[in-house]
């Protein structure tokens, strides 16, 4: 299944589509963004959501306005906005502001609470149809409708906001949150089916604890997610390193894929194992994240 566009230009998606990391930055912190920016990761998310106050919405967004002025056109397009949730009493002014910064070149917005399409199509009709939209998935009612949100148009990637799930749900998670598997699955699917770009998982809080970040992303990937959400820029470069293939997958893959050009394909043996068109599939896309990477 290939990634559907949904009238997302190329531009954007293809820097969003394959963003390993997402670090946010408060949109009330704009001489933030620039440190942000410059720190390997893959995509900014610039919060007006949990971030800042509400008592700073106001001149959050106004920071937000300025400060992005000052951005140029080729970090924008690796930028995205996470607005307030739909329904709240900042969401109207949100979305005047998104009409600002869309014509500015932004690339995403990031829907926190999400669980309706018709939220997204407010947001999309703000933003117009050049910004990329990403849900976040982080109550019941958002995984309900998990399938028509994927399908939505504009929609670029899924993103789990598993803490706040959490909270919805009333759950305990141990360290190793056994309890989200069925979650995180449910969203790797609805990707899948929609043809979504791969899903972007949650938060480490720990942010000195590289031991669990690790732990962290490699079950994130493990689970079939694509990224993961950053609170820190010390977290970037574990994420990027744990979602781009090491030295021995890419050569694994690159042996695969010459074995199988040698067989003039079908069935084959490599290192003891049969390889048939599953896994030469997998190695493919063990290639394209390395080079994504």
């Amino acid at each position: 299944m290939t990634h559907r566009s949904n009238s997302v230009t190329a531009a954007s998606s293809g820097a969003l589509a394959t963003a390993r990391s997402l670090l946010f930055v408060p949109a009330n912190r704009p001489e933030r963004f620039a440190k942000a920016l410059g720190c390997g990761a893959d995509a900014v998310i610039i919060d007006l959501e949990d971030a800042v106050a509400p008592a700073d919405k106001a001149q959050a967004r106004a920071q937000l306005r300025d400060g992005f002025a000052q951005i140029s056109a080729t970090d924008r397009a690796r930028l995205v906005v996470r607005m307030n949730a739909s329904g709240t009493a900042w969401e109207d002014d949100d979305l005047q502001l998104l009409q600002v910064l869309a014509v500015q070149g932004l690339a995403g917005v990031m829907l926190p609470k999400a669980e309706s399409v018709a939220a997204l199509r407010r947001v999309a009709a703000a933003a117009g149809s050049r910004c990329a939209l990403l849900p976040l998935i982080e109550t019941v009612a958002g995984l309900d409708q998990v399938d028509a949100l994927a399908a939505a148009p504009q929609v670029l990637r899924l993103v789990f906001g598993h803490l706040d799930f959490q909270a919805d749900l009333g759950l305990a998670c141990a360290s190793d949150e056994a309890e989200l598997i069925p979650v995180r699955l449910a969203i790797v699917l609805a990707t899948r089916r929609a043809g979504l770009a791969a899903a972007v998982d949650g938060v480490t809080l720990a942010t000195m604890d590289s031991a669990q970040l690790q732990l962290d992303a490699a079950r994130s990937r493990r689970a079939g997610f694509g990224a993961k959400l950053c609170i820190h820029p010390e977290q970037v470069a574990l994420v990027n390193q744990a979602f781009a293939p090491n030295a021995v997958e890419l050569d694994w893959a690159r042996r695969v894929l010459a074995a199988f050009e040698a067989a003039g394909g079908g069935v084959f043996t490599l290192d003891g194992c049969m390889v048939d068109a599953p896994v030469v599939r997998l190695a493919e896309r063990v290639l394209a994240q390395g080079r994504a990477g």
